[in-house]
């Protein structure tokens, strides 16, 4: 008793004022808001930008955290269930009393891709979605007490058509067929017109796509109420239809969320998003687009913008023709290469290249063809390795790994790591190749991440904007072990608009 009245006097006291304070979007603070010492119990205390389904508990199920502090760095407090100061006793909140015209709220649960989930509605318009917590009774649990007087359950075949119809879209969004829920109506009564702004802001932003919390702010005519927008994230009554998943911190970061499952219940729907309905029958790397959108959410939303992952070995190549034209392209974009690579071949009968007529070629024919004297000193060097049975066939390399190849072929004049990643990628088919050195691979991070997790140069040279190799690969390894997969979205990243 004695320390449930401590936590009242200071919620009444403390959090409550500054609970509000954090939702004004423009209040400036005059002085530093105080940090409070991490709370006991068996909750889960949500850190970062935390936000997706109004307070969500624990995987205990119970709600013992009396407060969640947000690391943002705004020192704002976001109460927990039955503390907040328009919450009753059973964590009824004041924004879902008195929806309904005086009609009570209707809620019922439906099965999905992710778990069971729960919604509620009342007068034509959704008021609550439920995200699946531990199981289904937990589920029901957790909605019930979000809603006035618990609602009345309602078995979906007795729901309104529409209702009806919002549910099958959420079914299958999830199920990987996108679906656009941004038509389906919400009850906003007695949510203040910030948060309104904020959650209008956030339902434009589509499947496939992330947003920034600054970002978001920006869209909801707020700009520099980047920590606010955190704040009403965390209290969303309808994710899903209000999509905070896709709300992410700044350079790429994931951002947190409250639902049950935290972040992981976060990269799971946008993976859910990524894989676009692909199975491994329809497309042969759908199991690794799934696990790079589970472990990194701002590449799964380049993943879904891109689509089917289109990487393929290219078959009809000997590792000599796969090194000749690496070769051919280092240090060229893609169409140049193309139109130089194309004169050399017309070199050749039918244009096949091969070690002995390469060899036989004279270097003044290969300089006419556009190659550098540099660029034909390595393709002879390459010939005459390949004659005396330096350069391995396909069925050696096969046996071979990654590091064990990449030592063989780099004795090649002009032959060096990077050319041997693009054979060990497009001819051998290695799922675990990151080429941290590739301008494509490194710009495409730079483009998607918006400067990665380090804007530090690796040479002062350098475009300020490109992640050094060492940050590339230090970031790549959450992609593991479908690294080859991970780059070559990041070279479609340099298509988008």
């Amino acid at each position: 008793a004695v320390a449930a009245r401590a936590r009242f006097e200071l919620h009444s006291s403390v959090i409550n004022p500054l609970w509000r304070l954090a939702e004004l979007p423009n209040t400036k603070r005059l002085t530093p808001t105080p940090t409070l010492p991490r709370p006991r119990g068996r909750g889960r205390e949500t850190a970062g930008e935390g936000h997706a389904g109004a307070w969500s508990r624990g995987p205990s199920g119970d709600a013992t955290v009396q407060a969640r502090i947000s690391t943002r760095g705004s020192g704002a407090l976001h109460p927990a269930p039955g503390s907040h100061p328009s919450a009753k006793a059973d964590g009824t909140c004041s924004a879902l009393r008195g929806r309904g015209g005086g009609q009570p709220l209707r809620y019922a649960l439906f099965t999905s891709a992710l778990g069971p989930m729960g919604i509620a509605w009342g007068q034509g318009r959704v008021v609550a979605v439920q995200l699946p917590e531990e199981d289904r009774d937990a589920t029901l649990a957790r909605l019930r007490t979000r809603l006035p007087r618990g609602g009345l359950a309602t078995s979906l075949k007795g729901a309104p058509a529409w209702l009806r119809r919002a549910v099958s879209a959420i079914q299958r969004h999830l199920d990987g067929d996108p679906q656009d829920l941004s038509s389906i109506p919400l009850d906003f009564d007695g949510i203040a017109d910030f948060r309104r702004r904020v959650y209008e802001a956030a339902r434009r932003c589509p499947s496939g796509r992330t947003v920034s919390y600054a970002e978001l702010a920006r869209l909801a005519g707020s700009p520099r109420a980047f920590r606010a927008v955190g704040s009403a994230m965390s209290k969303n009554p309808v994710p899903m239809l209000v999509p905070c998943h896709r709300v992410v911190g700044s350079g790429g970061k994931s951002g947190g969320f409250s639902a049950y499952g935290g972040v992981a219940t976060k990269a799971r729907l946008l993976a859910l998003e990524a894989a676009g309905g692909r199975d491994a029958a329809s497309d042969p790397h759908a199991e690794a687009v799934g696990v790079i959108a589970a472990a990194d959410p701002t590449l799964a939303a380049l993943m879904a913008r891109v689509g089917a992952c289109r990487l393929a070995r290219r078959a009809a190549q000997t590792p000599f023709e796969t090194l000749l034209e690496s070769i051919v392209h280092q240090q060229l974009n893609g169409k140049a290469a193309a139109t130089i690579l194309a004169r050399v071949k017309a070199l050749f009968p039918r244009g096949l290249p091969t070690p002995a007529k390469l060899a036989a070629l004279s270097d003044e024919r290969l300089r006419g063809a556009g190659l550098s004297g540099s660029k034909t000193a390595s393709l002879k060097d390459l010939a005459a390795r390949a004659l005396k049975g330096e350069i391995p066939d396909l069925a050696t390399l096969e046996r071979l790994d990654d590091e064990a190849i990449v030592e063989r072929l780099t004795v090649v004049r002009g032959v060096g790591r990077w050319t041997v990643e693009m054979l060990l990628i497009f001819r051998l088919g290695r799922l675990d190749v990151l080429p941290a050195t590739d301008y494509g691979v490194r710009k495409g991070f730079a483009l998607t991440f918006r400067g990665g997790p380090s804007r530090r140069r690796a040479k002062a040279t350098e475009d300020p904007a490109l992640p050094s190799p060492a940050d590339l690969l230090a970031h790549g390894e959450r992609w593991r072990p479908y690294r080859s997969i991970a780059s070559w979205y990041l070279w479609r990243s340099l298509d988008q608009p």
